[in-house]
């Protein structure tokens, strides 16, 4: 268990930093008598193996504390994401089958109408600050009352679900203990190393990318509340981090916010997936830290590839992990050549490593699950020395005229525009194409859909020049920052259709 992990850096190096938040210092051993006292806190509400319990909170020690103490009891933590309100909060708990919520005050006020309308009793334990307090007295670990195998299951992450109703990720103890290990490794990380992350700890990525691998050299984790461009280099340089996770917005925001070259910080390197190749070179070259892109998803224990301190190739999303073999398979499920395209899937040699299931969704779960291979819905292909380069979602692809199109590569050259702040490409149906292309833009200053349109048709074959454009004052997403392209067209703006301005 991932608890064992930080228990005994507890005893073999009590006095070592192991969280930094804002100006507080919390060391192992501390860290441990905190959670030690909120086992005993959870275990005298009921808390016991096996049990559910929701977890609403937003970056501050509390979480950790409380993730850390549910997983000691061998119950099952599930992270809700800090924006979901009415149906959204009672699906979640409801799916979930949670018996208790632990949440922060100002959440709970929001929640509480939609609390008192569930049929479920549900036990509701608020944050407060004695959980991110050192007990007066050290508070020693107890016996576990049951033991708890790999297998069993820690936390239920539910997706972003950026279409239809999200899904519950389980996650078993074995997938925090092979992140812990593997991402440690791959960094080539130290004891000396310390980590920044400010993406919701609610999210796979900065559980699996950043607090497992700490444990892993007994490194430090610095923790803010939430990104912020305009103080990301002053909070690196004060906290000394070495280096931080992220998602492609983040660096992209980077690029845009900081056009000078920055390299008075001690960051190395940072890990996550999504960096644009134009971004990645920036970030490289302009601010002297080293972009290790990876492919993954919360199923696969956080990532299946990833550029490596000792492999890696600009452009891709790096080699296999260790344990883990990839294999891209065409429509018909047959393995294609190198260079081919077609969906990534992965399979893994310790059955702990990806997730175990859908909760309460067999369905979802066969889908995804099938023949011992983990499939991803993701496109992609490989080179001849087994390299993964990914190319969009599946789902998300554009069939127009017989062509497949995938709109990140129409989104990432109009990001290029500097005119251009944000944006989302969709398909719409269409009687004669199948479907045509839709974009909505953020602009920064003035222009017009026929200059974004030509613009377009100087960088990308003319068929992947959209149609329809709208200019809208922002992109609905996720707090990982993916695109909720079904609420795009709820979005009351002016269509402009091109082919009717042109004819």
């Amino acid at each position: 268990m991932i608890t064992d992990r930080l228990y005994r850096l507890a005893v073999e190096q009590p006095e070592a930093v192991f969280l930094v938040f804002e100006e507080r210092q919390y060391r192992y051993g501390e860290f441990c008598s905190m959670v030690s006292a909120m086992v005993d806190r959870l275990h005298g509400k009921g808390v016991r193996t096996g049990d559910h319990v929701a977890l609403m909170c937003g970056n501050r020690p509390a979480f950790l504390v409380c993730w850390f103490a549910l997983s000691e009891l061998g119950a099952v933590c599930v992270p809700l994401n800090t924006g979901l309100m009415a149906d959204g909060f009672r699906f979640s708990l409801e799916k979930s089958a949670s018996s208790m919520l632990i949440i922060e005050p100002e959440f709970l006020a929001q929640r509480q109408p939609t609390l008192n309308e569930m049929d479920a009793t549900l036990v509701v334990l608020e944050i407060d600050d004695s959980m991110e307090s050192t007990p007066t007295a050290p508070v020693t670990r107890k016996e576990r009352l049951s033991p708890q195998s790999d297998l069993d299951l820690n936390s239920i992450l539910f997706t972003s679900g950026t279409t239809g109703q999200p899904k519950g990720v389980a996650l078993p103890h074995g997938a925090y203990e092979a992140a812990s290990d593997d991402m440690a490794e791959s960094l080539a990380l130290t004891a000396n190393d310390r980590i920044m992350v400010f993406l919701p700890l609610f999210h796979a990525n900065p559980q699996m990318y950043a607090v497992a691998s700490v444990l892993s050299r007994g490194a430090t984790l610095i923790l803010l509340r939430s990104f912020s461009a305009s103080r990301f280099f002053s909070d690196a340089i004060r906290h000394r981090a070495t280096g931080f996770t992220y998602v492609g917005t983040v660096l992209s925001i980077l690029d845009k916010h900081h056009p000078d070259p920055r390299k008075d910080h001690a960051l190395r390197w940072c890990v996550g997936g999504g960096a644009p190749a134009r971004i990645w070179e920036t970030i490289e070259t302009r601010f002297g830290v080293a972009v290790r892109e990876l492919y993954g998803m919360t199923e696969t224990g956080g990532w299946v590839s990833m550029n490596t301190h000792a492999n890696a190739r600009f452009g891709s999303v790096g080699c296999a992990r260790k344990g883990v073999r990839l294999s891209i398979l065409n429509d018909q499920g047959q393995a294609v050549a190198p260079g081919e395209k077609g969906e990534i899937v992965a399979q893994s040699q310790d059955p702990t490593m990806f997730f175990l299931e859908y909760w309460r969704n067999p369905e979802a779960t066969a889908e995804t699950l099938r023949s011992g291979w983990l499939h991803t819905g993701d496109r992609g292909y490989m080179d001849t020395d087994g390299f993964l380069y990914f190319d969009g979602r599946q789902k998300e692809l554009i069939r127009r005229g017989g062509e497949m199109i995938a709109p990140t590569e129409i989104e990432l050259q109009l990001l290029k525009h500097k005119h251009v702040q944000d944006c989302a490409v969709v398909g719409v149906p269409d009687d004669v194409m199948g479907e045509e292309l839709h974009a909505y833009v953020v602009t920064r200053g003035g222009i017009d859909a026929a200059a974004l349109h030509a613009y377009l048709t100087t960088k990308l074959p003319s068929y992947m020049a959209p149609r329809y454009f709208s200019f809208v004052s922002a992109i609905p997403k996720t707090e990982t920052q993916k695109i909720k392209r079904h609420l795009l067209a709820e979005i009351s703006a002016e269509i402009i259709d091109l082919a009717v301005t042109r004819s």
